[in-house]
This record gives structure tokens, sequence and C-alpha cells, in this order.
């Protein structure tokens, strides 16, 4: 025979050291993945006796989402009423402001003046019902009629009308009895 044998003859040569080869197989890849997930999220950890539990701050992460600016309204409360400014502001200064869709342009005499010759019923139906481009109320549903009225004055008289603006009637539901 020749040596060709002896050639091809493996490291691994008791029951043993093939155990040992399997097992190491499987722990360093493991042992590596592990330290490595350690390295990244190596960072400071806050312990007991530090800043972050303080009363103070466990009251700041457990505080709860309503308290950071949200206002909730009570949907069965009495509606506050905007005055004709702040309707203006919110909802008509979209077009009224820029004279989008051929909305007359707040101030603006001259877009006005036809208008305001119709009379104030006559604005104030075409503010709540819409007309041409305009939606109904401005595309506000939510917005009272006392409201939408209020702005119909507000924007006519920065155009030379002398509207009154409109007084609220008192509501049905603080007439009723309680039951």
């Amino acid at each position: 025979m020749s040596d060709a044998h002896d050639e091809h003859e493996s490291v691994i040569k008791t029951p043993k050291q093939l155990i040992a080869a399997i097992l190491a197989g499987f722990l360093v890849p493991i042992i590596a993945i592990v330290l490595l997930v350690q390295y990244v999220s190596n960072d400071k950890k806050v312990g007991a006796g530090s800043s972050a539990l303080t009363p103070e701050a466990v009251a700041a992460r457990i505080q709860p989402v309503a308290d950071q600016g949200f206002t909730f309204k009570d949907a069965s409360g009495p509606k506050q009423l905007q005055a004709g400014e702040a309707v203006y502001k919110m909802v008509c200064s979209a077009c009224h402001g820029t004279g989008a869709a051929g909305a007359p342009k707040f101030g603006d005499n001259g877009a006005w003046g036809p208008r305001l010759a119709q009379g104030y019923d006559t604005l104030l139906k075409h503010a709540v019902a819409g007309i041409r481009a305009m939606p109904a109320k401005g595309g506000n549903p939510d917005l009272d009629d006392v409201e939408v009225a209020r702005a119909v004055v507000h924007m006519a008289n920065a155009s030379g009308a002398q509207f009154k603006e409109p007084e609220v009637k008192a509501a049905a539901a603080a007439e009723a009895p309680a039951k």
C-alpha cells in the first residue's frame, strides 16, 4: 500500500473529540451572538438611587395623555358660542381671505357692495344654506346659526356695512324643567 491513505485522516480521532467539536459548533456562535447583543445594547442603565425614580420623574412618565395639551369638551354641556372674528379666522378666512372660488375678499368694498345691497337676511341665508361654490356654514356643520350670523356681520361690517350683531335666543333646553 501507499502512503496516500494517511493523507485523509481528520483532526477528530476519538468519539470524545467529535462530541466536543459538535458542542463547540453550537456554543461558540450562541456565545458570540449574546456578547454582540450585550455590546450593542450597552447603554447607561438607570438604577436605584438615581433621579429616574424620584416622585416627579415617575409622575411625569405615568401622567395621562389627556394632560398633554388636549382639551376635551363636554358634549352634554352648554355650547359656548364663538365670536364672529373667531369663526371668520377658523372657517371663513380660507376662502374669503384669498378670494378663492370667487368669494369676496375680506374688507374688499367693491366685491361686497352688491352683496350688501341684497340685505342682511339674504347674506345670512346664503351663508347658512350655501351658495354656488360656498358650502353650507362655510363647510363646518358644527357651527350654530348664531355663530355664522356673527361671522357674516364681522365680514360685512369690515366692508362698510352697519349690521348689528345678532342676539342669542335663550335655548329651549334651558327653559324646559329638568326631569
